[in-house]
């Protein structure tokens, strides 16, 4: 492992001239996850951007981050926050709290609210709730629906928009796509990719009676593999067929990744760790409703079935689909119990402890939730350690065993069904633009989050 390297083109004198400058933070002695090499080195912030890797100079403050790994900001693309509608649940604060005590320093939030995300004055109002409230940066997808199907195309272009969100499958309200001409004008209405939840909503209806009263094991027989197969092939060709990039969401079936592997060149895909970690034959029995999402969590033999795509490069995102409810309502006997589960927060602690047991590369890992989120969704100055980028840094001991208990947990919702978990990983410390927000489970003073940017949102900002 080397020690304070040169910067890549860099020559002695250069170094020597940057070193002289002073910086307002330097990480110390961390193990650094770089784009091309993991290193022990130093990394310099100026005014919330990194500023230099390697060499020696002064800075205003440091942290000492002797015998920790210093990776790029984690980002979940995929959480329910439920503000506004149901802030019994959540809201953004409680929810963004909830995500950099584990270590996610940027999310992408979904449009399933009470009013739905569908109109430029429903973005804007979540966009003025978010400011001063939520702890980690932030974009708000826009869902699409039969009113706006057509207007898509002015809808992904708003600041501090995500994209479009399509529901396949029952969702809340009119954010329901479930025929292919309505998903075809959605399509053809815009340029960015299009985040979708496949699920058939056909097939949903007519096997409605494969639901058995009080057995939270008949979900996955009713929402079953061919349910999401054939909303993933559907959605797949209406793709190919309008030229439009689409990202699957929560993947709970190889069968789904394998077809996907000959649509590389308009399709990505996300993984959940729910569904990398649970198997229905030990979930169901142990934890009942808790475990009920959609889509669902399956057997043992679709969970490694999922993990042998990762094997084979596949999946591009690892989203936690945050999606909390109060513990009353999940307590309800099915199917009369809401489908969904709190996330964010055991995202990252879940996915060390799959690299600690050999399941994925942590090199991997930054890849699923730091540049892989940057490349496909054209975020701006996110997603790797590089001079230049904003100084987004989820800081780990990989090394430390520990347990989830439920005491630890922030969301408003009050559970998880990973409480009580014990794994090897922990967040220590979670930094945004150069802004130490949590450390230790200690949360700044006050939330600092802002609006992510996009090269499909912003221009470039003019000289003054």
């Amino acid at each position: 492992m080397s020690s304070s390297p040169t910067p890549s083109g860099s020559t002695p004198g250069s170094v020597a001239a940057h070193a002289r400058g002073s910086y307002d933070l330097v990480l110390k002695g961390g193990t650094v996850v770089l784009p091309d090499a993991t290193v022990q080195t130093d990394v310099y912030v100026r005014d919330g951007l990194i500023a230099a890797i390697g060499g020696q100079a002064d800075a205003g403050r440091t942290i000492d981050c002797t015998g920790l790994t210093i990776l790029p900001g984690v980002i979940d693309t995929q959480v329910h926050f439920r503000e506004p509608g149901a802030e019994a649940n959540e809201d953004l604060e409680t929810g963004s709290r909830a995500a950099v005590l584990g270590g996610v320093t940027g999310v992408f939030e979904m449009p399933n609210t009470r009013p739905p995300t569908s109109t430029p004055e429903a973005v804007a109002y979540k966009l003025s709730r978010a400011k001063h409230r939520m702890w980690c940066d932030h974009a708000f997808y826009v869902g699409a629906t039969v009113d706006n199907a057509d207007e898509c195309s002015e809808l992904e272009k708003l600041p501090g928009t995500a994209g479009i969100k399509v529901f396949m499958g029952s969702s809340t309200g009119n954010l329901l796509i479930s025929e292919d001409d309505m998903l075809e004008r959605v399509l053809r209405s815009g340029m960015r990719r299009v985040a979708i939840h496949a699920e058939d909503e056909t097939r949903l209806k007519e096997r409605m009676d494969y639901r058995v009263e009080g057995d939270p094991s008949s979900h996955p027989v009713w929402r079953d593999d061919e349910t999401a197969l054939r909303a993933t092939t559907r959605a797949l060709h209406l793709a190919r067929k309008t030229g439009r990039r689409v990202h699957i969401l929560h993947i709970t079936t190889p069968a789904e990744l394998e077809l996907i592997s000959a649509h590389r060149d308009i399709a990505s895909c996300e993984l959940t760790p729910q569904h990398l970690t649970l198997a229905g034959e030990e979930a169901y029995p142990r934890l009942g409703t808790l475990a009920q999402m959609n889509p669902p969590i399956r057997s043992g033999a679709h969970r490694d079935g999922l993990w042998h795509w990762v094997s084979q490069g596949m999946p591009d995102i690892i989203g936690s689909d945050h999606a909390p409810h109060a513990l009353s309502a999940k307590e309800k006997p099915y199917p009369a119990s809401p489908s969904g589960m709190p996330g964010v927060q055991t995202l990252l602690p879940l996915m060390l402890d799959h690299v600690a047991n050999n399941r994925l590369t942590l090199r991997r890992l930054v890849d699923m939730t730091s540049a892989g989120p940057q490349r496909l969704f054209g975020l701006m100055r996110k997603g790797r350690i590089a001079v230049g980028y904003d100084a987004d840094f989820s800081i780990v001991d990989l090394k430390s065993r520990w347990t989830m208990e439920q005491s630890w947990m922030a969301s408003r919702c009050g559970w998880s069904p990973f409480a009580g978990q014990t794994v090897t990983g922990r967040p220590v410390g979670t930094i945004i633009r150069g802004n130490q927000v949590m450390w230790e489970g200690t949360l700044a003073d006050k939330a600092l989050g802002e609006p992510l940017r996009f090269d499909a949102t912003d221009r470039p900002q003019a000289a003054r």
